[in-house]
């Protein structure tokens, strides 16, 4: 005989079926469905006379039409499952299937507010005659500037690759003096204190604007003939290489000490033990945070406008003044995502796995 709620001389606990979740969340996706079928039909009419496509305009109907019907499922789901719920004797039975009519109704809930702010997004690139469209978003002056960012694009690709593999030297050297023993170490340790202190409290564009017009104002040789893109590496080096020591010093230090008291055990000196068996567990311990500090690098080469290095945002400057539009700095915008997306995904995979393998999981 199935246990009922009561039996054992225990009280009886509430069943919960959720009708009223369930029910709201059918009536939100059904009005949901209802403004975004009208919205699709207006805009895209709008869409159809600004000589949008009409593939176009049914691809986007067709997605918004089977999100709709998604959404639906969801709500009808959760309704049907209350009903089960209350139907059902077992109480284990009705609360499992109370459960999952409150999880379906809470994803229908959520798939709804999502759809209507996809709905409220497309209202706002049409209201006012497309004004935010066509400020943003002239596929017609994007097609014709393309080109001249794309070219403009390299000089950003080049100054993060250098910087990067420069930074990532730099700031090792920075995090070995901060971490040397000893009273021998004190002057190097308080040194790189200093410089880790004042570029970490320096804005790049600061640093940046400081070294650009200022080592030219020197008339130093060899310093004061660089080019901007040089100037540019350098004010990123040495403000990144500040950060990115403090990443390295703290995989050093995370370092147990027992490691460092073998090796030394075995003879060898501070130098052989930081190459041999300090520096190669700290990095991979350190690989993430190094990859958040590069995707921030990539960004912050866009600061290297400020002085007049013609990167992809000052020819996008350029592009936007002559034509009185926006949207060729909304196509630096995507390419800067575009190039960043991949790394992002690329840090949580390692973070996922370094994880795994401190929890002993494949």
């Amino acid at each position: 005989m199935a246990l009922r709620a009561g039996d054992m001389g225990r009280p009886a606990r509430p069943v919960h079926i959720h009708r009223g979740r369930s029910l709201l969340s059918l009536l939100v996706a059904l009005g949901t469905t209802g403004v975004s079928v009208l919205s699709v039909l207006r805009i895209g009419g709008y869409a159809h006379g600004q000589g949008i496509g009409l593939p176009v305009i049914v691809a986007v109907a067709a997605v918004t039409c089977a999100a709709c019907a998604h959404v639906i499922a969801l709500g009808w789901r959760a309704v049907a499952l209350s009903a089960r719920a209350g139907r059902v004797d077992e109480v284990h039975r009705a609360r499992e299937l109370g459960a999952r009519a409150s999880l379906r109704s809470w994803n229908a809930l959520a798939w709804s507010c999502a759809l209507l702010i996809g709905v409220g997004l497309a209202w706002l690139l049409a209201l006012n005659d497309a004004a935010v469209s066509r400020t943003f978003f002239d596929l017609a002056l994007i097609r014709r500037s393309a080109g001249e960012i794309l070219s403009a694009f390299t000089t950003n690709i080049v100054i993060f690759a250098v910087s990067m593999v420069l930074i990532l030297v730099w700031a090792l050297l920075i995090a070995i003096a901060r971490t040397l023993p000893g009273e021998a170490g004190r002057p190097l340790r308080l040194m790189a204190t200093v410089y880790c202190d004042l570029f970490r409290g320096l804005p790049s564009i600061i640093t940046i604007y400081l070294i650009g017009f200022g080592l030219p104002l020197t008339n130093l040789p060899f310093v004061s003939t660089l080019s901007s893109s040089t100037y540019a590496i350098i004010a990123l080096t040495l403000t990144y290489g500040a950060y990115t020591s403090e990443i390295y010093r703290a995989g050093i230090e995370g370092v147990h000490h027992s490691l460092i008291a073998a090796a030394r055990s075995l003879g060898f000196s501070h130098a052989m033990t930081l190459r041999h068996v300090v520096v190669p567990i700290a990095l991979r311990n350190i690989v993430p945070p190094l990859m958040n500090d590069c995707i921030s690098l990539q960004k912050d080469t866009a600061l290297v406008s400020v002085i007049g290095t013609i990167d992809a945002f000052n020819q996008s400057k350029i592009i936007a003044a002559n034509n009185f539009n926006l949207s060729a700095v909304t196509t630096v915008a995507i390419l800067f995502v575009l190039i960043t997306i991949p790394q992002a995904r690329l840090v949580d995979r390692l973070t996922q796995r370094a994880r795994s393998r401190r929890t002993g999981n494949a």
